[in-house]
């Protein structure tokens, strides 16, 4: 029997490499109806027309809809995919500057950015969340793309919905990591710990030989992992672990903070990539993801998703790294709390695998970040502007209370009109 999947902000440029996963999987993934949900109706028929190229062009066998009526989207879907944008790139660009005029970085999912996009994106999607209770097929499953993934997760879950939050960090490892060795990506295993965006590897098995020791002494190959992860060869050592790419704005916060000051911000570059990316999806000829889709950022982000609800779909077992409640995996954090961790996939969920302890030097800042996304969760649920004032006082990328006081006022006011439990406040 197929399968209803519903796409929220299926007007996202990065759309055609979902649908490419989708098309790629018709015996692991039988989707009978697909339709992309968008509150933009240009965009929507702009990606919705390449998107219908793609498939027809794979012989995919499926019914495409496009709309903009969300509960037709979501009625009877088996799985929702949640890929929106709360104020679109100008409240990104908003996110990456604000911050500096308070001695803070600026980035869209981490630091005080991060937390400003989770105020706007949190009430939205529980807003979501509960038509899909309402709407969708019994036992439907929410995938949660949007950023901040851990935040937004850790909401949904809390609020009693069937949810998995899902980042691409870890199977772009994987993927490099196999090209590196010469292997088939599913003779690579990662011991990926952390919260989403704050992760570490801690063992690259290979045919469950754990190869990251070799790797780490090896001057060549441990300089190439230093400079994908933009972090010195010397921590990865000193860790004996990679960190992810994200772990930069805190291990090297004044340089990336200078650097930002500098230069332009990433969002500047992704408003023209996008614009260039529309253009090139107005081609009534194009008929595949274009190569530029790349610079986009969100590689293996199609093969994540695909992979995550074709294994939901048919119970596999297999081990996937995604966004889920701790329940014991990581004896150093609640049972309640959303980590980004190896799960085992099956029909009834994603089952943690067993970690062990984390380092001290690793536990820290875990355990301070956890507790900023836990107040970050209640401040965006509740409107209380205290707790939003604690969750950045929290947040182990603000310097101090004063840049705290500041930042709040300042995020309250730039988002006055995507923030309405904070509007007595």
């Amino acid at each position: 029997m197929g399968l209803k999947v519903a796409v929220v902000g299926g007007g996202s440029t990065y759309t055609p490499e979902l649908v490419q996963g989708i098309a790629d999987r018709t015996t692991s993934l039988p989707v009978d109806e697909l339709v992309l949900y968008d509150i933009d109706p240009d965009r929507l028929a702009i990606v919705g027309g390449l998107a219908e190229r793609i498939l027809r062009r794979q012989g995919w066998p499926g019914r495409l809809v496009v709309s903009t009526d969300r509960t037709d989207a979501i009625d009877g879907a088996a799985f929702v995919l949640v890929q929106l944008r709360v104020g679109g790139q100008a409240a990104r660009l908003t996110d990456e500057t604000l911050p500096h005029r308070f001695g803070c970085i600026g980035q869209e999912t981490t630091g005080p950015g991060g937390f400003a996009k989770a105020l706007r994106t949190v009430p939205v999607v529980l807003d979501l969340a509960e038509e899909v209770g309402r709407r969708s097929a019994p036992d439907a499953w929410i995938v949660d793309f949007t950023n901040p993934v851990g935040i937004v997760s850790q909401a949904l879950l809390d609020a009693g919905h069937r949810a998995i939050g899902l980042c691409n960090v870890a199977i772009g490892f994987q993927r490099r990591l196999a090209v590196r060795f010469g292997v088939t990506p599913d003779r690579v295993a990662l011991e990926h710990v952390g919260l989403n965006h704050l992760t570490w590897i801690r063992a690259v098995l290979v045919d469950g030989v754990d190869r990251l020791p070799g790797l780490l002494a090896d001057d060549a190959e441990a300089t190439g992992l230093a400079e994908d992860v933009d972090s010195p060869v010397e921590l990865l050592r000193a860790l004996g672990a990679i960190p992810s790419y994200y772990l930069h704005y805190y291990y090297a916060t004044a340089e990336v903070l200078a650097e930002q000051l500098a230069g332009g911000t990433r969002a500047e570059d992704v408003m023209a990539i996008e614009r260039e990316l529309l253009d090139l999806y107005r081609d009534p000829t194009l008929d595949r993801k274009p190569a530029l889709l790349e610079e986009r950022g969100g590689a293996f982000y199609s093969e994540a998703a695909a992979q995550l609800i074709a294994s939901l779909h048919a119970g596999t077992g297999d081990v996937q790294v995604v966004d889920i409640r701790n329940d014991g995996a990581i004896p150093d954090l609640p049972d309640r709390a959303v980590v980004e961790i190896p799960a085992r996939i099956d029909r009834e969920g994603a089952h943690p695998l067993p970690l062990a302890p984390l380092a001290p030097e690793i536990r820290g800042l875990v355990q301070a970040a956890k507790a900023y996304e836990e107040l970050a969760v209640t401040a965006a649920t509740t409107g209380d502007q205290r707790v939003a004032l604690l969750a950045l006082v929290a947040n182990p990328l603000v310097p101090d209370f004063h840049a705290a006081e500041g930042l709040l006022e300042a995020i309250l006011e730039r988002n006055v009109g995507y923030l309405p439990r904070f509007a007595g406040s």
